[in-house]
C-alpha cells in the first residue's frame, strides 16, 4: 500500500476532507494521512457538515501537524495553499490548487467536497494503474 498525505496550512478543511474521502474510497490501496504546517484548534464545522451529508463521519477528526504523520510518505498532495510547504520527503508530489471554502457559504464547502472526491478517485485510479511515479 502507498502512503498518501494530504497537506495544507491548518489541516482544518480541504486536507481533512481529502483524508476522509481517501480512507473511504482507497481502502486496501492507500494508507492515508493529513496534516498542516500550522496549529489550528478544530476542523471547520462546514467541512464536517458537508461530509456528514454524504455519510462520511468526520466528527472525530482533528487538525494534525506534519510532525504527527510518518516520515516515509510515498505521495504528498498539497491543497493549493499559496505558501511553500516545508520539505517532506516523498516519491511523488502534486498540488491540487483548491480554493479554501473557509468563511464562504456552505455551497462552497459542497463544491470543494465534490472536487476533492473526483481528485481522490483519479489519484486512486493512477495508483492502481501504475501511472503515477512512486
Amino acid at each position: 500500500m502507498k502512503k498518501v498525505a494530504f497537506v495544507c496550512i491548518h489541516n482544518s478543511c480541504r486536507s481533512q476532507m481529502a483524508e476522509a474521502w481517501a480512507k473511504k474510497l482507497g481502502k486496501g490501496i492507500i494508507e492515508v494521512y493529513s496534516a498542516g504546517t500550522e496549529e489550528y484548534p478544530e476542523v471547520k464545522p462546514g467541512a464536517i457538515q458537508v461530509m456528514n451529508e454524504i455519510g462520511i463521519d468526520m466528527d472525530e477528526h482533528y487538525p494534525k501537524l506534519l510532525t504527527d504523520i510518518p516520515k516515509d510518505i510515498d505521495i504528498l498532495i498539497t491543497m493549493g495553499c499559496g505558501v511553500v510547504c516545508p520539505y517532506v520527503p516523498c516519491n511523488h508530489q502534486e498540488d491540487w490548487g483548491l480554493e479554501d471554502p473557509s468563511g464562504k457559504s456552505i455551497e462552497h464547502f459542497r463544491d470543494t467536497r465534490n472536487i476533492i472526491e473526483k481528485k481522490v478517485l483519479d489519484l486512486i485510479d493512477r495508483i492502481k494503474n501504475n501511472t503515477i511515479c512512486v
